[in-house]
């Protein structure tokens, strides 16, 4: 079954896109990775939101950040998550290749930095993502500074 895309900016959510959003970076970003920390970070409400449905299920989500937002002079893709009942089918990267599609529809093409947990290295540099710093400690995971030219 193909995703239907929604891209919202964050007053259009409704309020069960919002919580199916909340809920599944819960999931996967506290409880999956078993990181304590605070998911909403004030920057929800200046980005748009990507969601990808399967029927009722939230598979696939990002948050479009506009420059200025997590870094001064790049736009970002941030909040990168799939649903773990979605795993395994190719999500991640179709996932991505939207949400650079859609960060340039809003903001036009411009290079797209993005802070990536260290693990997804490959997968990221899979996507034109190369690495523009050193690891740094966010909520103890390992991260990297990644760039798409």
């Amino acid at each position: 079954m193909a995703l239907s895309w929604k891209l919202k900016s964050f007053e259009a959510l409704s309020a069960a896109e919002l919580y199916d959003l909340l809920r599944l970076r819960s999931e996967v970003f506290v409880v999956e990775q078993n990181c304590i920390f605070l998911d909403m970070d004030d920057k929800d409400q200046y980005c748009y939101h990507l969601l990808g449905y399967k029927g009722d299920l939230l598979a696939a989500y990002t948050r479009i950040v506009p420059k200025g937002v997590s870094y001064p002079e790049y736009p970002s893709i941030g909040r990168v998550v799939t649903s773990p009942q979605a795993r395994g089918e190719g999500l991640g990267k179709e996932l991505m290749e939207e949400s650079k599609q859609r960060l340039f529809q809003l903001y036009g093409e411009s290079p797209i930095k993005i802070g990536a947990q260290l693990y997804l290295k490959q997968f990221y540099e899979s996507l034109g993502f190369e690495q523009c710093g050193d690891v740094y400690d966010e909520d103890g995971i390992d991260h990297i500074p990644m760039l798409r030219k």
